[in-house]
């Protein structure tokens, strides 16, 4: 049987104990930061795969159950998970992979009533769920990638008891990245914030994303925050306007429209990243193809193979024409081609 026991960090007025974040001494050199230069990406100082066509993109996938846990089940381990895709993860962006999509609450494992969250009721975090995430994002630093870190998903909310505790939540992810010195993470409020699973009205209205995307911005003005949509590829005004980033997503958009989705996304002068798609095969390359040559960065979701159980990551084999498709669109083209 496996069990897990977790104490609760809660971000007050002071500071975490040292005993909870480590002294100064023990945490992980941090190498890379990230950073928005007009729609540009940049990477430690750098626009992200200069020369090729996908210059100045974040091309990511997304990874949200590799801190998977369920507290409703003693048969997951969640760390030999973890493990399991940091063993792969070099793989991934050896292959063009820039950017990384996890969740304090997960993602649909492929079946209902899994508790999934880094939240308890009251907003707090807890420390066990810290430690997975922690890993995963401190392998990221080392490896030069990019951290889209969600805070909440549909059918996870419930844990957090009221709208108080959903800020609460916000403040206390975002003062953890802080106090963890993390610069290679942006910030996701919700994973489509208006989807029919979130109970919470602060989460699914408009109004609440920009409240929650302001408090998120006060509390770190240097942490660069946005929220996702649903699968159209559409984004409200008042949400694009006080994101940092957009985030469509593409899963119910055809592939013909979705040209015309990023041109209208555009328009706000901000980098659009599609960080949920769940084509694969020719599909999926096509869709990725279409979203770097109209100047959005395209993401990934294999929800077969990465996001239902039995959760799996073997690098490129995942998806071998998607990834081979990749490659080209973020590899310096040789002469004379």
């Amino acid at each position: 049987m496996i069990q897990q026991f977790c104490l609760t960090v809660l971000f007050g007025t002071a500071l975490l104990a040292p005993a909870v974040l480590g002294r100064a001494e023990d945490q992980p050199t941090k190498r890379t930061t990230v950073a928005i230069d007009g729609v540009r990406w940049l990477i430690n100082g750098r626009v992200t795969y200069p020369g090729t066509r996908a210059e100045g993109l974040l091309m990511n996938v997304r990874m949200v159950n590799a801190t998977f846990e369920d507290r409703n089940r003693d048969d997951f381990d969640p760390d030999a998970n973890t493990d399991a895709f940091l063993a792969v993860m070099p793989e991934y962006v050896e292959a063009g992979v820039r950017a990384f999509t996890f969740n304090l609450q997960g993602g649909m494992p492929g079946y209902e009533g899994a508790l999934n969250s880094a939240f308890e009721p009251d907003g707090s975090l807890r420390p066990c769920y810290l430690k997975r995430m922690a890993r995963v994002i401190e392998a990221c630093d080392r490896h030069g990638v990019v951290v889209i870190l969600g805070c909440f998903y549909q059918r996870q909310d419930q844990v957090l008891r009221d709208e108080q505790a959903v800020r609460a939540g916000v403040v206390n992810a975002v003062r953890w990245i802080e106090s963890q010195g993390y610069s290679n993470v942006v910030l996701e409020i919700a994973n489509e914030f208006e989807h029919s699973g979130f109970n919470h009205r602060i989460i699914r209205a408009s109004e609440g994303q920009v409240e929650l995307i302001e408090l998120a911005r006060r509390e770190n003005p240097e942490l660069l925050v946005s929220t996702s949509g649903l699968g159209h590829g559409r984004l409200p005004k008042l949400v694009a306007e006080a994101s940092d980033f957009l985030l469509p997503h593409f899963n119910g958009t055809r592939l013909e429209d979705i040209p015309a989705r990023i041109e209208v996304l555009k328009q706000y002068g901000k980098p659009v990243v599609c960080n949920e798609d769940d084509r694969t095969g020719k599909a999926a390359a096509e869709a990725c193809r279409l979203s770097v040559e109209n100047g959005a960065s395209y993401g990934l979701m294999l929800k077969r193979r990465n996001q239902y159980q039995p959760f799996e990551f073997h690098g490129v084999a995942d998806d071998p024409v998607f990834y081979s498709m990749l490659r080209s669109l973020t590899t310096q083209e040789t002469a004379g081609h």
